[in-house]
């Protein structure tokens, strides 16, 4: 395991804070102008155990660390799926970030300061309200949830507060908060600041929004970023650099690193390569219409993972049939969005090689780059074809750009979303939604970008209805305001902001080896 302070000198790092032998915090502050070029890793709908895109990208980038410079731009995991269904998100086989318990459980503290800083701005609400309500709030109205760092099912549905303010509640996972998507969007720790004064927590009986700025805790709240705005630095078992900071999920928000995180990665590396979660139509739609205009940078290259688990998934068995959802996917990167795209088969234990060189044919026939990732079993040389086609794509100039103008209204946003990259066809906006949409309008917030958030696994929002549907029903349940993060979350179909553990969840398969857990 390599040693941080060797990686640290190696990039030439003036101000950081080591946490250990191979963990580092890298100051907020020690990015220059330098743009390296810009990969971003994707998928097409994944399986319920994923389809790799951390491994994939570890291992792309150590293949291309064997000739270039190549830093990573990662997400931290949250301890939810860890303990959940898809277990560690460090990356898996020879691809892994090391240390990899450590990244995966409490890491560096982030997870709690955002946990934290959420609890305080419900808990001093709440207290404002107890003691006498000087600001008349409308405890209705109050926005902020209360958060946790795990899949908690019970939390979904409570009631909290006194006997004159009870209401009904629930939780979310602090990946879903807007404090996360706050730390990720800024740029530094003063716009950070910024950001979470403005952020509307609840409205008074008069239906003025309340900020957290009027709650009078702006400092308390941005202090416990103190640390966690500076960008995590670790290494992958070949050496990579990785920064690794900020775990939005793409399903519930907006499914990338940090900005902060993702423009050091350009700045210390030839190439820079970044995750958007779960599918293409999630994680890169957004990383595309919400991250890149505040990043100043849209992807050179674009490397779409399928996996025949997956395809086989979304063609109920039949993986000819479920290269519908792989088309689907690059037809929206390449004619949507613009981007250079590389295709990439992550080949897992057992797969086929006939199947998996008839995908490679498939791709090859209509002019897309594609090639087999092994980088899980062989590590960089596995991706070493891999890495070949993505330098030669970042050769080529890349039209990527945003789907939409944020001169369209709410309502238009997510219609284009939905019709453009979904194939929907029907728009259905509840009474709640339509409601919260005039009142958006009215407030003056209908030019932010829009997340939507609804199940990863499919283009609707009904995850049964797999491969690449056409003109179904999508029904947004609820619209979200988010003025610390400038975006508003449309709630589509059933999604949840709170997820839960399966009958079976990873937590019963971890053991003790001393005192670090182990996947068995």
């Amino acid at each position: 395991m390599n040693n941080i302070l060797d990686t640290i000198n190696k990039l030439k790092i003036k101000k950081y804070t080591t946490y250990g032998d191979h963990i580092a915090k890298v100051d907020e502050s020690c990015y220059g102008k330098k743009h390296g070029k810009l990969i971003l890793v994707t998928a097409i709908s994944p399986t319920k155990t994923g389809n790799g895109k951390t491994t994939v990208s570890i291992g792309l980038a150590d293949s291309l660390n064997q000739k270039y410079n190549a830093v990573l731009s990662l997400r931290e995991p949250s301890m939810g799926p860890v303990f959940g269904a898809k277990g560690g998100a460090a990356g898996g086989g020879k691809c892994l970030l090391v240390p990899a318990t450590e990244i995966d459980l409490h890491f560096t503290g982030d997870m709690h300061a955002i946990t934290s800083a959420n609890n305080l701005i419900c808990a001093c609400i709440d207290n404002i309200l107890y003691q006498g309500n000087s600001l008349n709030i409308n405890p209705l109205t109050i926005s902020i949830k209360r958060c946790v760092d795990m899949n908690d099912r019970a939390l979904r549905d409570i009631m909290i507060g006194d006997e004159k303010n009870r209401r009904r509640e629930h939780f979310i996972i602090t990946s879903a908060t807007e404090l996360m998507a706050i730390l990720c969007l800024s740029k530094d720790f003063e716009d950070l600041k910024q950001k979470i004064s403005q952020m509307v927590v609840a409205k008074n009986y008069d239906g003025k929004h309340i900020t957290v700025n009027d709650l009078g805790i702006v400092d308390a709240v941005a202090g416990l970023f103190y640390k966690a705005i500076s960008p995590n630095l670790v290494t992958s078992l070949a050496g990579t650099p990785a920064f690794v900071h900020g775990g939005p999920f793409a399903n519930i928000a907006h499914g990338a690193s940090s900005i902060i995180a993702t423009k050091m990665a350009m700045n210390y590396g030839d190439y820079a390569i970044t995750e958007a979660g779960f599918g293409a139509d999630l994680g890169a739609e957004k990383f595309f219409d919400v991250v890149c205009p505040k990043l100043g940078k849209y992807p050179d290259c674009v490397v779409l993972i399928a996996t025949m688990p997956a395809l086989k998934t979304n063609g109920n068995g039949d993986y000819k049939v479920g290269l519908s959802n792989l088309q689907r996917h690059i037809d929206n990167l390449k004619n949507k969005f613009g981007a250079n795209v590389v295709v990439t088969v992550n080949k897992f234990i057992g797969d086929n090689n006939r199947e998996i060189n008839d995908v490679i044919s498939y791709c090859n026939n209509q002019g897309v780059r594609a090639a087999v990732c092994t980088a899980y079993s062989n590590g960089a040389r596995g991706a070493e074809e891999l890495a070949n086609l993505v330098v030669e794509a970042c050769k080529s100039t890349s039209d990527c750009h945003s789907l939409y103008s944020y001169d369209l209204s709410i309502s238009k946003k997510i219609e284009k979303i939905a019709k453009e990259t979904y194939g929907a066809g029907k728009i259905v906006f509840s009474e709640i939604a339509q409601e919260k949409l005039k009142e958006i309008k009215k407030s003056g917030y209908d030019k932010y970008p829009v997340i939507i958030a609804k199940t990863q696994y499919s283009f609707s929002c009904d995850d049964k209805l797999l491969g690449a549907p056409k003109g179904f029903e999508f029904l947004v349940n609820d619209v979200e305001l988010r003025t610390g993060a400038g975006f508003v979350v449309a709630v589509c179909g059933k999604q949840l902001l709170m997820p839960a553990l399966a009958k079976h969840p990873n937590a019963n398969k971890l053991k003790l080896k001393g005192k670090m857990l182990q996947d068995t």
